[in-house]
Order: structure tokens, then C-alpha cells, then sequence
């Protein structure tokens, strides 16, 4: 890009920033087109497309093919790539990657026992039915493992916490994925994910505080006994930006992606596996609690 498109660019910003800051455009509008916006601001389409690029980046736009460029709808995206330097600059540990996701979201859980709608307890159910029926995939349980998290960010209602756990997810995501194949007990993890799950069902905030450290805990334990596979094309970083937009791409936390991870997610009957919603497993998935229409019945 050359130097001038780079000046005209940050026009092209400044002046989206300044339409959000007067009321103009709000989240879900559809921003005017390329070229309206290339005619509007006196600069070239590349500069427009450069702008526009800046700004989905930081999570501020978000384009749908065939439909156009929208002000993003759902808690700001804050983008892992800071954090991702910053790992590789100074070496994040483990623990200390576990020490920031107790600071966040162990308050995170008791917010969402508080706030969470019933739509929003719906999507933290679905992650646990998918967690369950993803047992033996650790890949897939995994992705359903982040968006747990990220559901119940959603669901605090903060959206600077929201954004925070995203962040830290994406990372977490990134790194985990490594050893994912490595995992110890997939079946004790999801249990431990209900145990949240039901917390913020039943709205008690200290009950899901607590089951989130637990969880947290637990998972910092098990995941120090792994050891990262020997093949090195496992740990390439160029497999990162695909795999990942399985996790997310959700507006940005919650939805699904992806025929496989649908299909992982969704057991034939629509039941929710080993009994989501109830404190003892069914023995069957045919006495499981139907998670379709409503996961609270």
C-alpha cells in the first residue's frame, strides 16, 4: 500500500469513527457502499478498502458476503495479535495464562448467574451438549470448549469483560489447540462445564464463581501433564487464522460454524448429553432433557 493510501485510509476511519460518535451509524446498519464512500470522502477505492480493513480488524465493522459492511452488532472484538507478540516477546507461561482467566472469568460466571436471559442460557447449553458429544474428538470439544467460555462472557452483560475473554480466548485457543490430542479426561471437563452451566441456570452467583475456579483449577492441572505432539506441523501458526474462525466469527461470541462442528454440537434426538440440564446423567440419551425449543423445560 503505498504511502498516500495509508494517509487517506485513516480519513476513511475518522469518519466512520466520527458517524458512530454522532449516532449516525449504529450496531447492525449497513454501511453506503465502496464507491459511495470513495465519492463521499474524495479518496480512491483502496484507501476506502484499506480503512474499512482497519476497522474490521479492531472488530468495529464486519462483512457479510453478498450483503455488504455492517457496524458489528455484538460486544467489541478486541484482536489476539497484541496479546499474540506479546506471548511470544516475553514467554507466557501456563500458569500465567491461568492466573489471568481466574482474574476474568471467575467474576465473569458469578455476572452471568446474575444476567443471563434465557436465550443466553439456551447458547451456554448447546456448548455443553457439544462438549458431550464431541468426547472422543478434542479438537471439536475444544472449540465447544472455548465458545463455553465466551457464552458465558456473553452473557454478563459487560461487554468489556465480553471483549476481555475474548481476547484471552483466542490465545488460549491458539496455544491449546497443540496439546488438545494430549487430554487426559474430556468426560470429568464436561461435567465440570455443566456444573457452571447449571449455576447459571438456577441464577446463584457464588455457586457459579465457585464451579468456574474449580473448573479453572482443575484444567490448569490436567492440561500440565500434557506434552505437545513431536509433529511440528501441529503447532504451525498459519493453520491458526482457519482453525480459529471456527471458534469465533460469531459477532463475535456465540453462533456456529462449520457442517462438522454443527453436526458434533447436535445429537439426533436434540438431547443434551449425560444430562445437561439435570444434576445426574441420564443413562440414556433417550431420557435426556430435549434442548430444543427451550433448554429450561
Amino acid at each position: 500500500m503505498k504511502s498516500s493510501d495509508g494517509v487517506t485510509a485513516e480519513i476513511v476511519v475518522q469518519h466512520v469513527r466520527g458517524l458512530i460518535e454522532r449516532g449516525e451509524l449504529r450496531p447492525g446498519d449497513r454501511l453506503p457502499a465502496e464507491r459511495e464512500l470513495a465519492v463521499q470522502l474524495g479518496v480512491s477505492r483502496p484507501s476506502v478498502r484499506a480503512g474499512l480493513r482497519s476497522l474490521s480488524a479492531i472488530g468495529v465493522l464486519q462483512t457479510r458476503h453478498g450483503a455488504g459492511t455492517f457496524i458489528t452488532d455484538g460486544p467489541p472484538t478486541l484482536g489476539s495479535e497484541p496479546l499474540s507478540f506479546l506471548a511470544a516477546l516475553h514467554g507466557f507461561t501456563r500458569d500465567e495464562m491461568f492466573e489471568a482467566r481466574r482474574a476474568l472469568e471467575v467474576g465473569v460466571a458469578a455476572l452471568a448467574a446474575e444476567r443471563a436471559n434465557d436465550e443466553q442460557i439456551a447458547t451456554i447449553a448447546e456448548e455443553v451438549t457439544g462438549m458431550f458429544a464431541s468426547l472422543d474428538d478434542p479438537q471439536a470439544f475444544l472449540i465447544h470448549d472455548i465458545r463455553f467460555h465466551r457464552s458465558v462472557a456473553d452473557a454478563s452483560g459487560n461487554p468489556i469483560l465480553a471483549s476481555l475473554v475474548e481476547m484471552v480466548s483466542a490465545l488460549f485457543y491458539e496455544q491449546r489447540r497443540k496439546t488438545a490430542q494430549h487430554g487426559r479426561d474430556l468426560k470429568e471437563s464436561a461435567h465440570l462445564h455443566r456444573a457452571i452451566y447449571h449455576a447459571v441456570r438456577a441464577h446463584d452467583p457464588k455457586r457459579a464463581s465457585a464451579a468456574m475456579s474449580e473448573h479453572l483449577s482443575l484444567a490448569q492441572q490436567a492440561q500440565a501433564l500434557e506434552t505437545p505432539p513431536r509433529d511440528s506441523h501441529a503447532a504451525d501458526p498459519v493453520e491458526a487464522p482457519a482453525a480459529l474462525s471456527a471458534v469465533s466469527g460469531m459477532s463475535p461470541i456465540n453462533g456456529t460454524h462449520g457442517a462438522s462442528l454443527n453436526a458434533a454440537s447436535a445429537p439426533a434426538n436434540g438431547g443434551v448429553p449425560a444430562g445437561a440440564h439435570g444434576q445426574a446423567a441420564p443413562r440414556s440419551l433417550r431420557h435426556a432433557p430435549r434442548l430444543v425449543p427451550s433448554p429450561l423445560r
